[in-house]
């Protein structure tokens, strides 16, 4: 007899984790120390889960997601700047697009720029001060109907 205390996990809690061991394995061919977080978008639509791997350091933050091959569904990188502040991207040594989320700290998105362009180094503004920016695969913003003025939930923003 099973106890109590096993429980099912969810059809989106077991791909969110797959995805996210999908994305982790990128990282470890590149030799890089990963911290993956849930981020969730509350949209018009509903919620949308990501599993969010951590950048905080200068290092990481330069680095982003250079050289990944993909990025996997309800996966993504979380920057956060530690404050807000004009922030500026591109996609130098980056071989995917992206969708860029830019995010003030009270969670509320302040900007997407959507389907950037690989191996750019074209800048990538966030307009308004910002402190943290979320990437996700392009198309992801359209694809699950998030728009400036959604919120992000997460430690690193104080409307949670």
């Amino acid at each position: 007899m099973v106890s109590g205390l096993i429980q099912p996990l969810s059809l989106h809690r077991v791909l969110a984790v797959v995805a996210g061991l999908c994305l982790l394995a990128g990282v470890a061919s590149h030799g890089l120390a990963a911290t993956f977080e849930e981020a969730e978008i509350v949209t018009k639509s509903g919620i949308k889960v990501f599993q969010v791997e951590i950048a905080t350091t200068d290092q990481e933050r330069e680095r982003g997601l250079m050289y990944r091959k993909s990025v996997p569904d309800g996966t993504g990188m979380l920057f956060d700047f530690g404050k807000e502040q004009e922030v500026v991207m591109w996609m130098k040594n980056t071989y995917v697009s992206l969708d860029m989320i830019f995010i003030r700290a009270n969670g509320t998105i302040a900007r997407i720029a959507e389907n950037t362009t690989p191996l750019s180094e074209a800048r990538i503004y966030s307009g308004p001060p910002v402190k943290g920016v979320l990437e996700v695969a392009a198309g992801t913003a359209r694809k699950y109907g998030i728009a400036v003025g959604d919120k992000v939930g997460h430690r690193f923003f104080s409307g949670r």
